[in-house]
């Protein structure tokens, strides 16, 4: 069924696209400013380069300035060359045409490169989680958003394990904060748990990420956009952060959900080349998550991947991948460890038990990847030789109970009464 609605959705023509920036950007919001133009990195399909031209080609002969960061989150830095060709700059623009555009990498480990906007307060924690969680939360940002008048968010919208879905003010918390409102809301979210959270529009954590948001004190404005697989926009929409995620995120309602009548007791989940490593390939369990039968398995197939997490390997080693109440139920054991870490190892590992020492997952997790057997058996997932894998074994037996997902991680499979 969402097949054809994604059907019946136009998709914009590199021409249309243009137009669109000629007509629905206003200048007026932009003329004589310093512009910080937030987009994601490589680990999001997008067609920045077309987006990033059509932008400058309108803004840049009337701003003082139009500078990029990449809103990594907790994702590795990107080199000058690599933002380079994830924005469609050649070596020869980046001399000449881009001369005066700076390139940054946001740094959340980095805690001078951070301003304190303010804190949540424990009142306010508490009445927006439900009374889940209770603290102060300290929200701090890139500093170099003092720098500017105007930040605008260029990214897409899916939906997301953590937030419901991604885009709009996202791209500021947690694409350029401090860690401890990262933290904070990420375990929120994986007290909710993905299966609760994902493809839901209003969530706690998409308040808490708001609220958030609203102690900037520089101009937001987003231009958030909806995309299908092959980077073919659906859509495009201009506003505050909260009214243009609002309208992308009822069209990834509409383009990026695929329902199924049954769940399936074998699902074959492939990570594209940009998922390097398990800490993003992770969405390859998380959008399948609710079509996984009870029982089933679920087999993340990346014969690139050789990483478990770039950033947090060491400490992922540590804690393992569990279900929540393994942590939960064990929570001094485990209070310490960093919570946005805690969370992408419920996530991945899915729903379940831990009752009397025992964790019982709803499903086995299997990962086909350059990454050893003994070491992911270490951290509480399965193995499987991705060699030993015929993808195309897998492909055209729905009706056995087996599905083949080719390009895993962006769109979310739900039950068609779920």
């Amino acid at each position: 069924m969402s097949s054809m609605l994604e059907a019946q959705v136009p998709v914009l023509t590199e021409d249309a696209v243009r137009e669109w920036f000629q007509s629905s950007l206003p200048i007026d919001d932009f003329v004589g400013k310093r512009v910080l133009v937030l987009v994601p990195d490589s680990t999001r399909t997008a067609p920045l380069p077309l987006l990033w031209d059509a932008l400058f080609q309108r803004l840049s002969p009337h701003t003082r300035a139009l500078d990029v960061i990449v809103a990594l989150g907790t994702h590795p830095p990107m080199s000058d060359g690599q933002i380079c060709k994830l924005l469609g700059i050649s070596e020869q623009e980046r001399g000449r045409l881009f001369a005066a555009t700076n390139l940054y990498n946001h740094e959340w480990d980095r805690p001078e490169q951070l301003m304190r906007l303010g804190t949540l307060t424990p009142q306010q924690t508490e009445a927006v989680s439900g009374g889940l969680l209770s603290m102060s939360v300290p929200v701090d940002i890139h500093k170099r958003i003092a720098d500017y008048d105007v930040l605008l968010v260029l990214g897409p919208v899916f939906p997301h394990e953590v937030v419901g879905f991604s885009g709009g003010n996202k791209y500021f918390f947690p694409g350029i904060a401090g860690p401890d409102i990262l933290n904070f809301f990420h375990w929120l979210g994986a007290l909710i748990t993905n299966v609760g959270i994902i493809g839901v529009k209003g969530t706690p954590v998409r308040q808490v990420v708001d609220m958030a948001a609203s102690l900037i004190p520089v101009e937001r404005r987003a231009l958030t956009f909806v995309v299908r697989g092959d980077a073919a926009l659906h859509g495009l929409f201009y506003g505050t952060p909260e009214s243009a995620w609002n309208e992308a995120a009822d069209l990834s309602s509409q383009v990026h959900i695929k329902r199924y009548a049954k769940p399936f007791q074998t699902i074959l989940s492939c990570a594209p080349p940009m998922y390097d490593d398990l800490w993003v390939a992770g969405k390859c369990m998380y959008k399948m998550e609710p079509i996984v039968a009870d029982g089933g398995e679920l087999i993340i197939y990346a014969p690139h991947m050789s990483e478990i997490s770039v950033t947090h390997g060491k400490l992922i080693h540590k804690i393992g991948y569990h279900v929540r109440d393994y942590f939960v139920k064990q929570w001094d054991r485990f209070k310490d460890y960093p919570w946005g870490v805690l969370a992408h190892s419920t996530h991945v590992r899915g729903t379940g038990t831990f009752e009397d020492g025992v964790e019982r997952p709803r499903v086995k997790v299997t990962v086909a990847s350059q990454i050893p057997r003994e070491v992911c058996e270490s951290i509480n997932l399965g193995y499987r030789d991705p060699d030993s894998i015929d993808v195309e074994s897998f492909a055209n037996r729905e009706d056995e109970g087996i599905l083949l997902v080719r390009k895993a991680g962006e769109y979310l499979y739900r039950l068609t009464d779920g």
